[in-house]
C-alpha cells in the first residue's frame, strides 16, 4: 500500500535579508565587492540619473535594479559570480550582521522550527550565506543566464518583491497548515507579513508585532 507523504508540522518562520538581517542594503556593496572601488563609483556616476528617478518614485524598483545589474555585471560568467559570491558571503556580510535579527534567527532554530530566507537580494551571494546559517531554503532573485553561462543583467522572472515574496512562498507550499512567523523592515515586506501567523516589523530598534 503506497504511503502518504509525511506531513512537516514544525512552524516555520520568513526571514527578510537587507535591513532584517542586515543593518542595510547588500546588493550596492557586493556590487563594489565585484567590480573594485574605481570601477564601483565611475559606474555609479553614470547611473545616477536612473537611481535618482529611482528615489524620486519616477522608477519602479525591479526596472532601476536591471538597469544597475546590466551596468555591473553584464559579461560576467556565473561561475565567478557565485565564487565572489561566497567570499562576499564569508568576508563582508559577517560585518553587516543586525545582532537583533540574528538574535531571532537563532531563536527559531533553537526551538526547531523551520528558517526561510526570503530576498530581493541576489541568490550568487544569499545562497552560500543561507547555507552556512542553516536555512533550510532560500527564495530570492536569481539572475537570468545565457546559453555560454555569462550574465546580461536581467533576472529570472520577477524581482522577489512585495506582492512576489508572497506569490513564491505560496507556490513553494511552505506555509501550508503550519503556524507561520515572518521578519521584515519595510514596505516591501508587509505583503509577507500579512501572510503568516505572526509578522514583526523591525521598526525603532526593535521587532515589534506587525499593526498591519
Amino acid at each position: 500500500m503506497n504511503q502518504l507523504p509525511e506531513f512537516d508540522a514544525r512552524p516555520v518562520a520568513f526571514f527578510d535579508f537587507d535591513g532584517t538581517l542586515t543593518t542595510g542594503d547588500t546588493l550596492m556593496p557586493f556590487l563594489k565587492f565585484v567590480v573594485g572601488t574605481p570601477t564601483y563609483y565611475a559606474k555609479l556616476a553614470l547611473l545616477s540619473p536612473v537611481l535618482g528617478a529611482y528615489y524620486a518614485k519616477l522608477l519602479r524598483n525591479d526596472i532601476a535594479k536591471q538597469i544597475v545589474l546590466k551596468q555591473y555585471l553584464g559579461g560576467y560568467h556565473i561561475d565567478e559570480l557565485f565564487t565572489l559570491g561566497e567570499r562576499f558571503s564569508e568576508e563582508v556580510i559577517p560585518t553587516m550582521l543586525r545582532p537583533e535579527g540574528m538574535e531571532r534567527l537563532r531563536w527559531h532554530q533553537d526551538q526547531g522550527h523551520e528558517c526561510v530566507l526570503v530576498s530581493a537580494s541576489m541568490n550568487v551571494y544569499l545562497e552560500s550565506w543561507a547555507k552556512r546559517e542553516r536555512f533550510s531554503e532560500v527564495i530570492c532573485t536569481a539572475l537570468e543566464v545565457g546559453k555560454e553561462g555569462h550574465v546580461s543583467g536581467q533576472i529570472q522572472g520577477k524581482n522577489c518583491h512585495g506582492e512576489e515574496k508572497v506569490r513564491r512562498i505560496t507556490i513553494s507550499k511552505l506555509n501550508s497548515r503550519r503556524l507561520t512567523y515572518a521578519y521584515g523592515d519595510s514596505k516591501g515586506d508587509l505583503p509577507m507579513l500579512k501572510l503568516v501567523d505572526h509578522g514583526f516589523v523591525f521598526e525603532r530598534g526593535v521587532f515589534s508585532v506587525s499593526s498591519i
